[in-house]
């Protein structure tokens, strides 16, 4: 197993190189022009582990945006040394799989790479419920260009939301209000089974693959928002 790594720390490096599995091989790059020719390449790397040093932050969030957008099939995790939820959520919405600590534990590490591996969000659970809660007004405030796709839904967006059932939709509000299974089966009178089994047709009906993504996409339509 290749992964492919942006590191400018040294400590973060040899960290990473203890805590992978021992059979995976880590290539270092330091650079996201190097990053980007080795992803132009024919090697094919399992993952890319970026880390997100203080120094030109927001810029280099904007530089993962933009190698996603690239190579949208490759699995990114970004290791930010700063915790900012506006960035997760540009990373998230992209495409970004992973945000983890840089200095992330060995069996830890193993959770997010099987979490990633089945193409969900990870970013800890209570992280992705605030995230969740407060993905409206963070992404207004960071709109830029092509971002507005992700705000201002198209019409097939508001179809998608038009074909689920009443039940469904109020299962969807709930969730983009950061709601946990158990609570929606609580706050509905039913169980966490039924409620995984309308997740499963809403994620299917709308084109979404987790909670963020419904959670953006439902806070955006006025069909749904409060």
């Amino acid at each position: 197993m290749k992964i492919l790594c942006l590191s400018t720390d040294e400590a973060v490096w040899h960290h990473w190189n203890k805590v992978v599995d021992s059979n995976a091989t880590l290539f270092r790059e330091q650079g996201f022009n190097e990053i980007d020719s080795a992803l132009a390449s024919k090697e094919m790397y399992k993952y890319c582990f970026i880390y997100l040093a203080d120094k030109n932050f927001s810029a280099n969030v904007e530089s993962v945006v933009s190698l996603q957008r690239k190579y949208p099939k490759q699995i990114m995790i970004v290791f930010p040394n700063q915790a900012s939820q506006a960035a997760a959520l540009r990373l998230f919405s992209v495409g970004v799989l992973g945000q983890c600590s840089p200095y992330i534990g060995r069996e830890q590490l193993k959770l997010v790479l099987s979490v990633v591996d089945s193409g969900e969000i990870w970013g800890g659970k209570a992280f992705i419920n605030s995230l969740i809660s407060q993905s409206a007004s963070l992404a207004e405030t960071h709109v830029r260009n092509d971002q507005e796709d992700l705000l201002l839904r198209s019409e097939d967006e508001q179809n998608m939301l038009a074909g689920l059932s009443d039940r469904e939709h109020y299962v969807a509000t709930l969730v983009s209000n950061g709601l946990s299974n158990k609570q929606i089966a609580n706050e509905m009178d039913i169980t966490e089974r039924t409620v995984k089994a309308h997740l499963t047709a809403i994620f299917k009906k709308t084109h979404t693959k987790d909670r963020l993504s419904l959670a953006l996409l439902t806070q955006n339509s006025p069909k749904l928002s409060h």
